[in-house]
């Protein structure tokens, strides 16, 4: 898949298969130096984000998660996750997570991209809500907003930023599949 001359492929990475955690952990480690609040605190070391990847990598081949990745020449400049294991309660929904872009690669339409496959790949894993939370105002929130995901409401102060500070989270959902 080419989208704007950057992304050479974008795939599901299925269970067995390895992860390319080398330029998965440094994918992490430029988003959180670039600001984004994705779980990390700045800085963020190598080590560090190759045992998140790890852990990523085991929940993929136990069918727990779902996960997209986008390379061009130079590597991985783009991922998003499905969390598929859910509550007994709640088998018909998914938890969308980490949707990162590589600074190189943003502004040309990867992230919405990567959000358009993962609510298909979640309707092809048989889910029909998504639901997923980001930073208040952030440009990660307007896409959302875009796409046709719902508000449902702002927590103050629910994060951090990578180099400290708190900051506000939106939660959303979307209605996927038939």
């Amino acid at each position: 898949m080419i989208q704007s001359g950057v992304m050479n492929t974008l795939r599901r990475i299925h269970p067995h298969e390895p992860l390319p955690i080398d330029s998965l952990a440094a994918l992490t480690i430029d988003c959180v130096d670039g600001g984004a609040s994705i779980g990390f605190m700045h800085p963020l070391s190598e080590a560090q984000a190759r045992a998140f990847w790890q852990r990523v990598a085991a929940g993929v081949a136990a069918g727990e998660r779902a996960l997209l990745v986008a390379e061009d020449a130079e590597g991985v400049i783009g991922t998003v996750q499905l969390l598929l294991a859910q509550p007994d309660n709640q088998p018909h929904r998914a938890d969308l997570a980490k949707l990162q872009v590589h600074r190189r690669a943003r502004g040309r339409g990867l992230a919405e991209a990567l959000m358009r496959e993962a609510e298909q790949m979640a309707a092809d894993c048989g889910k029909s809500l998504l639901v997923l939370d980001t930073v208040t105002g952030s440009a990660a929130d307007r896409l959302y907003t875009r796409l046709g995901w719902q508000r449902v409401g702002e927590v103050p102060d629910f994060a951090l930023w990578p180099r400290g500070g708190l900051c506000p989270t939106t939660f959303f959902y979307k209605r996927v599949g038939g």
